[in-house]
């Protein structure tokens, strides 16, 4: 069912490429209502239209915030055109029709971006257009409504297809659209109460996203996925994608897990290299170089078609380094001239600059069918009061820093979980085992095909306790002298002994870090 236009509002905080939509409604007779700064935008363009005010009668108050919550907008957006009491009712009141809306709200989450004022954060907050949107979304079946710039081109190729019409399906569409806009502006105020107001589990949480761009396709060619943004600043998330072809979902995921172990380590030169959401290689050093060859020593088989990221700047001679390799991502926070001409050889090379990247959610989410879980990151590494060095022979304070970050690393493997590092650097990772026994089989296995001559006083961390002592004396038997776990297990004794008997440190931390 087409829909003639007779009356239009138009009521928009971002009044840029509104001209084509004037000229298309003036050349088809379709009268326009305004208000505010829109009113004014819209006569200085040299456009007939009717300001707010003087079709209702009544002037805006409250300073803007009651102008257009009046019956005769409200009635003219929902009355029901083939409803016979509406009709009349209509007439009795004599309010015209009004068969267009074109919104776009204040800009709350500029504000909240950019300013700490309550006040001001609050005064953003749209009411009068969030209620036209969905008084007009609620009757698409009479009423067109747009709330997306981008969709202007689509309306104005609707009227002229249709002679001043538009068609249901189109209404329809963009129905969805408002109900979709509107859902996620209020979940944005709702997310930025609850963020003042330090609530993090709500009664009702309500997860705003606004889609960046289609991937290629999800973790296999036969699913298909699409990026979000779910944070207040929804145009980018701080990734500056230098060259390369576009990036994938497993790109993503992988880039992450990547930075999620950068935002851990805050000043040192860092690499680390990940292969399927898993670290497979991670050095801190002064020298980014080394930083980068530790990293990639700890296991080049895996390294190879895995995503490197840096938290320094990458050189000409590091680029060399890099080029040797296959890997589909570089992430760093900048490059250098040389480098870039170096990494570009690669045409498929993904080059990111994650210079602008910032960690701004402290939650975590997995969604399954009707549910999520919803928890805090895992951002504690250990707390050194409760501590307990367990065995006769003790960790020196320069050793204790090196167990930090072994026991930091393993927060991000995935459980079960075993890191093996020398001079900070891992040296061999056993990932995902529903054994303990066997990532520790693994971490040692790699460790001695790569570099067998670091096993010699490693570290070993694990990500929750032993249970048996099985894990631990396979780990000695590499060359491991010092363990770092939980502890908590009902045998921890037996474990204890164990590490006493072959003369090694063993360290319980009290924290867990399983990453399912």
């Amino acid at each position: 069912m087409k829909q003639k236009i007779k009356n239009a509002l138009i009521s928009v905080s971002d009044k840029t490429e509104l001209t084509p939509i004037l000229k298309i409604l003036k050349k088809f007779n379709i009268k326009i209502l305004s208000s505010g700064g829109t009113y004014k935008s819209i006569k200085k363009s040299g456009y007939d239209c009717l300001e707010i005010s003087e079709y209702t009668g009544f002037k805006e108050m409250l300073d803007g915030r009651v102008k257009t919550l009046h019956p005769k907008i409200h009635a003219g957006i929902l009355h029901d055109r083939s409803n016979r009491k509406h009709k009349s009712e209509m007439n009795k009141e004599k309010f015209p029709s009004i068969d267009l809306i074109v919104v776009n709200f204040y800009p709350f989450q500029k504000t909240v971006t950019n300013s700490k004022s309550q006040r001001k954060i609050i005064e953003s907050i749209d009411i009068g257009g969030p209620a036209m949107v969905r008084a007009a979304a609620k009757n698409f079946k009479n009423v067109t409504i747009i709330t997306d710039k981008n969709d202007y081109k689509d309306l104005i190729n609707e009227i002229k297809k249709n002679k001043g019409k538009t068609t249901l399906k189109f209404r329809e569409i963009m129905s969805s659209k408002a109900f979709g806009l509107t859902a996620y502006y209020d979940a944005m105020v709702a997310a930025w109460f609850n963020q003042n107001l330090k609530v993090k589990f709500p009664q009702r949480k309500i997860i705003f996203g606004k889609k960046l761009q289609n991937l290629r396709y999800g973790e296999n060619p036969h699913q298909q996925s699409s990026i979000y943004s779910t944070n207040f600043n929804d145009n980018e998330i701080g990734l500056k994608k230098i060259s390369g072809k576009d990036l994938s979902y497993n790109n993503y995921n992988d880039i992450f897990s990547g930075l999620d172990i950068l935002s851990s380590i805050k000043k040192t030169p860092t690499t680390v290299i990940i292969k399927h959401a898993n670290p497979c290689g991670v050095s801190s050093n002064k020298s980014s170089m080394i930083s980068f060859k530790n990293a990639f020593a700890s296991d080049p088989l895996s390294a190879f078609g895995g995503i490197v990221a840096c938290n320094f700047k990458i050189n000409k001679a590091i680029a060399y380094e890099i080029d040797k390799t296959f890997f589909e991502v570089i992430l760093a926070t900048s490059f250098d001239v040389n480098a870039l001409r170096i990494l570009k050889r690669k045409k498929n090379l993904r080059i990111i600059d994650i210079s602008n990247f910032k960690e701004t959610s402290n939650s975590s989410i997995k969604l399954f069918n009707g549910s999520f879980l919803l928890q805090d990151k895992d951002n504690i590494i250990f707390n050194k009061k409760n501590l307990k060095f367990v065995t006769k022979n003790k960790p020196s304070k320069k050793e204790i820093e090196e167990i930090k970050f072994a026991f930091n690393i393993c927060k991000f493997v995935k459980s079960n979980a075993i890191v093996l590092t020398n001079n900070f650097s891992t040296i061999g990772i056993g990932a995902g085992q529903p054994s303990r026994l066997d990532s520790c089989k693994i971490a040692t296995q790699k460790a001695k095909l790569f570099q067998p001559n670091k096993l010699k006083n490693a570290i070993a961390a694990s990500d929750a306790f032993f249970p048996f002592a099985d894990g631990i004396k396979t780990l000695i038997k590499s060359g491991v002298k010092t363990i770092v776990q939980p502890g908590g297990s009902i045998r921890d004794k037996e474990v204890v002994e164990a590490a006493n008997k072959a003369n090694i440190k063993m360290i319980l931390t009290g924290t867990r870090h399983f990453n399912h």
